[in-house]
C-alpha cells in the first residue's frame, strides 16, 4: 500500500484497488473508506510511518458499502476502537446483515469489473460492532465540520464528504479520475447510473478545491471546475442531451 501526503493534513491510502483516505485534525484523525479484507492491518502500519498511532483515528466514514471501500473497516475499528459510521441505507449491508445489490453493469463495464475484482482478496469481512447511520446533510466533527451529502446511484446509501472551511470533497465513487488522462469522469459500476448523474451533478455544484476520488488521481486544484466540465459532457436526467 502506498502512503501520499496531499496536503499538510490530507493522506492518500492506495490499495491495489481503490483508495482511502486519512484527515488530520491535531492528534485525532479520520479514516475515509477502509480497503478491502484484510486492509485494517495495512492501514494501522501506515498510521505507525506517520508518526501516529491506529487508537488516533477517532472515526471510520465509509462512502457506501462495497468490499473494496468497506471490507476492512471492522478489521481496523478493532484495531483502533474507531467508531464507524455509513449512510442508514447501506448500514446493514456493512453491518452484515444482508448481502447488498449487486450493480447493474453495461456491457462495458463487465470485463472491466471482472479485472478488479482478481486483484480484491478473498475472505469475509471482520463485521464491526457497530455502525453509527447518517443521513443527508449531518455534519460530522471533523474538518472544520464535514457536512455528508447523500448521493445515491453508485449505491442506494452512497455518500460524499464536503469538507466546506477546507474546500475538499470526498466524492466516494460517485466520481472517478480516468486511468487513461485523468479527466475527471462520473463513477462506473453503479445501481442506477441515472440517480449517479444526479448526484454527480449536486457534487460540481459545490465550491471544491480538492476532490478525492475512490479511484483515480485527486484533483488538487480546482476541482469545481474540473467536476462542472465533466458534468457538462454527462448531463443528468432531465436535462438537455437526456440522462448521459
Amino acid at each position: 500500500m502506498d502512503v501520499v501526503e496531499l496536503l499538510p493534513r490530507l493522506h492518500l491510502l492506495r490499495f491495489p484497488v481503490g483508495q482511502a483516505y486519512l484527515w488530520h485534525d491535531g492528534t485525532e484523525s479520520t479514516l475515509i473508506d477502509a480497503g478491502a479484507v484484510g486492509a485494517g492491518r495495512a492501514i494501522a502500519d501506515a498510521l505507525t510511518t506517520l508518526g501516529r498511532a491506529p487508537g488516533d483515528v477517532r472515526r471510520i466514514v465509509l462512502t457506501h458499502f462495497h468490499e473494496d471501500h468497506a471490507g476492512g473497516a471492522g478489521e481496523f475499528a478493532a484495531l483502533s476502537g474507531a467508531e464507524v459510521l455509513a449512510h442508514r441505507l447501506d448500514a446493514p449491508f456493512v453491518r452484515g446483515e444482508r448481502p447488498g445489490p449487486p450493480p447493474r453493469f453495461e456491457d462495458w463495464e463487465r470485463p472491466l469489473h471482472a479485472a478488479a475484482a482478481a486483484h480484491l482478496p478473498a475472505g469475509e469481512p471482520v463485521r464491526p460492532p457497530g455502525v453509527t447511520a447518517l443521513s443527508d446533510d449531518d455534519v460530522l466533527d471533523f474538518g472544520g465540520g464535514a457536512r455528508v451529502v447523500h448521493v445515491p446511484g453508485h449505491t442506494d446509501g452512497s455518500i460524499a464528504l464536503f469538507l466546506p472551511a477546507e474546500g475538499v470533497l470526498f466524492t466516494g465513487d460517485t466520481a472517478a479520475a480516468s486511468p487513461v488522462d485523468g479527466a475527471v469522469i462520473p463513477g462506473v459500476f453503479n445501481l442506477d447510473r441515472p440517480r449517479l448523474l444526479t448526484g454527480f451533478h449536486r457534487l460540481a455544484a459545490l465550491d471544491t478545491e480538492v476532490a478525492c476520488f475512490g479511484h483515480g488521481e485527486p484533483v488538487l486544484s480546482g476541482a469545481s471546475a474540473a467536476l462542472r466540465r465533466a458534468a457538462a459532457r454527462h448531463p443528468a436526467a432531465g436535462e438537455d442531451g437526456g440522462s448521459g
